[in-house]
């Protein structure tokens, strides 16, 4: 069982940044961000596979945000530049994508991103 831990999240300002951080408890081969704003289904933010270089990001973050990983320390950021309100949401963090599904997920970081 692999426990995963985000931090980083906050109150900020449109336009200015925030970094979130995973750190996983274990060895992972995929990790990936999530969000949820209220009312809203959970959409995926940006992932990637430690096995390789590829990355996904959702179309509203391109530019904007950036994923990346220390992978001696097992953890995986999430780099928000120029924050829009719209960027409000609880971010969860979530490793092992096996097709449609992750196999773990952490307890979620609210950021909110005021006008």
């Amino acid at each position: 069982q692999v426990q995963l831990v985000e931090s980083g999240g906050g109150l900020v300002q449109a336009g200015g940044s925030l970094r979130l951080s995973c750190a996983a408890s274990g060895r992972t081969y995929s990790m990936g961000w999530f969000r949820q704003a209220p009312g809203k289904e959970r959409e995926l933010v940006a992932r990637f596979s430690w096995s390789d270089i590829r990355t996904y990001y959702a179309d509203s973050v391109k530019g904007r945000f950036t994923i990346s990983r220390d992978n001696a320390k097992n953890t995986v950021y999430l780099q928000m530049n120029s924050l829009k309100p719209e960027d409000t949401a609880v971010y969860y963090c979530a490793a092992d994508q096996t097709g449609n599904n992750w196999r773990y997920w952490g307890q979620g970081t609210q950021v909110t991103v005021s006008s």
